[in-house]
């Protein structure tokens, strides 16, 4: 059975795409091209309606367009909606370009009542792509009722018009095609519906397999929450990091600070009394639950309760310390969180005392390093990455969780997929780096991101916060990556993936990395 493309992995895929370097313009010919390939080889030339949105998706359709009047067709497009209302870049310039041809008319329907009423063999419809939610408005609802009353072949780009693409749902009224040529994959919501349909062809557009094996911006754009303009406090998620011992006050710090970095609304660290008191000091950010003594025992678990309950996510781990009743109580917790189908992240010294035979229900992530996958499973990983893959996927199905093995690529798996990351340096050895991703993974996880999803934009947005912190100084320190997340989450909010791209990638050379690390 071919794998079902939901709207957030066309999402995740286009924009990991644009960071690798293939363009937005590049995918977008490519489809238009692949879309006129089609229609040319099964119909000689004729008169043919292009019918486009203002998206992605009316910008396959122009480029369809353009090809199919430079081999004869009769072409005429209709822009549904206002030129200057056009968002997306590409279509933008696509509908500049095809706005100047003499070899295809062109028609503006701004509103409903401007929609011409065309006569052709062939109807192309590239209305509304993949995502979109919600009832289908006017003028765009009034195109597919008109679409569906001519005689015509139609053919839509990727989803009919009007389709949920996830779900099948017809979002007020979409449009009955006869084929629908779907680009890169099939969506779920084809399969589900064929009398809206009709024959469906997946169209390559040339998306490289990298996109779906390595991690990228398009991992991380799926799982931000945007901010509502009606938000009330507690909205985006409140965090319990249980943590720190008589020696060990800034892991847990840094675990806080850095889930406030991803949009959480409320932090709390609870940690051993003389412990809290030293992170209180830090910063008035934290609510800090001060617990009696001076390290972790199964006495806290009473208190610790009240915290759970009131919280969306836990991370647990960060500057423990090994005292045999911290050793006893780690499992106590861990196991009571579970029970409440709160998700966890189990990180540093909780890992050490994890039991192997573990089933952690889906709900946690557990992020060693090489050596704590050692001391966490009895096995010593080896050098070749894809063999590490094979066998991180297999503890990752047994303890029913997502694995984050830390590395000089980090390897990621819920049990079922694979996939790696390539962002961070060498700097980032330093202490404290791995406390950040815990709050990263903790704060997405509040928020309502699966944990495989919070894993990958996690192991992502930390390493490349690394890979800038290292522009401007040679050595680092864990506070180093507060800032530089901020500035990687407000490249990817504002779209600009390319710019991501030209500070990370132009000074990494994958092959050779993947060759030092397997020798």
């Amino acid at each position: 059975m071919s794998r079902k493309f939901y709207s957030d992995d066309i999402r995740r895929i286009e924009v990991n795409a644009r960071f690798l370097g293939l363009s937005e313009l590049q995918m977008m010919e490519s489809a238009g091209r692949a879309i006129a390939d089609y229609v040319s080889g099964r119909f000689k030339p004729c008169r043919a309606a292009v019918y486009c949105g203002l998206g992605g998706n009316g910008g396959d359709g122009l480029v369809a367009a353009r090809y199919l009047a430079s081999r004869g067709f009769d072409v005429k497009v209709v822009l549904v909606g206002h030129p200057d209302r056009i968002s997306h870049r590409s279509t933008r310039e696509n509908w500049l370009l095809v706005s100047r041809l003499t070899t295809v008319d062109v028609y503006l329907a701004s509103d409903s009542l401007s929609i011409p009423r065309i006569e052709a063999e062939i109807y192309i419809d590239a209305l509304l792509g993949v995502g979109v939610k919600g009832e289908v408005k006017p003028p765009i609802s009034e195109a597919i009722k008109m679409l569906n009353d001519m005689k015509g072949f139609k053919l839509s780009i990727d989803v009919p018009s009007g389709l949920d693409s996830d779900t099948g749902e017809i979002l007020g009224c979409a449009v009955q095609a006869d084929t629908t040529l779907t680009i890169h994959g099939v969506k779920p919501g084809l399969e589900l519906r064929p009398d809206y349909a009709g024959e469906i062809a997946v169209v390559d557009v040339g998306i490289p397999y990298e996109t779906e094996l390595y991690t990228g911006p398009g991992d991380l754009k799926v799982t931000i929450k945007p901010r509502r303009v009606k938000s009330h406090k507690g909205d985006y998620g409140r965090v319990l990091v249980i943590g720190g011992s008589e020696v060990f006050t800034g892991a847990p710090t840094l675990t806080a600070l850095a889930a406030f970095t991803v949009g959480v609304d409320l932090v709390v660290v609870a940690a051993p009394e003389v412990t809290g008191l030293v992170i209180s000091s830090y910063t008035p950010n934290l609510i800090v639950a001060k617990l009696p003594g001076s390290h972790l025992k199964e006495s806290h678990l009473a208190p610790l309760r009240e915290w759970i309950n009131r919280c969306d996510s836990i991370a647990i781990g960060p500057g423990l310390g090994l005292s045999e009743e911290t050793i006893a109580a780690v499992p106590l917790i861990v196991y009571e969180v579970i029970e409440t189908g709160k998700p966890i992240v189990i990180d540093a010294d909780a890992l050490k005392v994890l039991p192997r035979d573990s089933k952690l229900k889906g709900l946690a992530v557990l992020t060693p390093h090489e050596g704590e996958f050692r001391i966490l499973t009895g096995v010593t990983l080896p050098d070749k990455l894809r063999d590490k893959g094979r066998i991180v996927n297999e503890w990752a199905e047994r303890f029913e969780a997502v694995i984050l093995l830390k590395g000089p690529i980090d390897i990621v798996s819920d049990g079922k997929r694979v996939k790696y990351n390539f962002t961070g340096n060498p700097a980032m050895t330093v202490g404290g780096t791995g406390d950040v991703l815990t709050g990263l993974i903790a704060g997405f996880l509040a928020q309502g991101s699966p944990p495989f999803d919070a894993s990958l934009a996690s192991a992502f947005l930390n390493g490349a916060a690394g890979d800038l912190a290292v522009e401007s100084k040679p050595y680092i320190v864990a506070t180093d990556l507060l800032d530089h997340i901020k500035t990687v989450i407000n490249y990817v909010l504002n779209d600009e993936i390319e710019q991501l791209s030209s500070k990370i990638l132009s000074r990494k050379d994958l092959r050779r990395i993947i060759r030092e690390i397997e020798g």
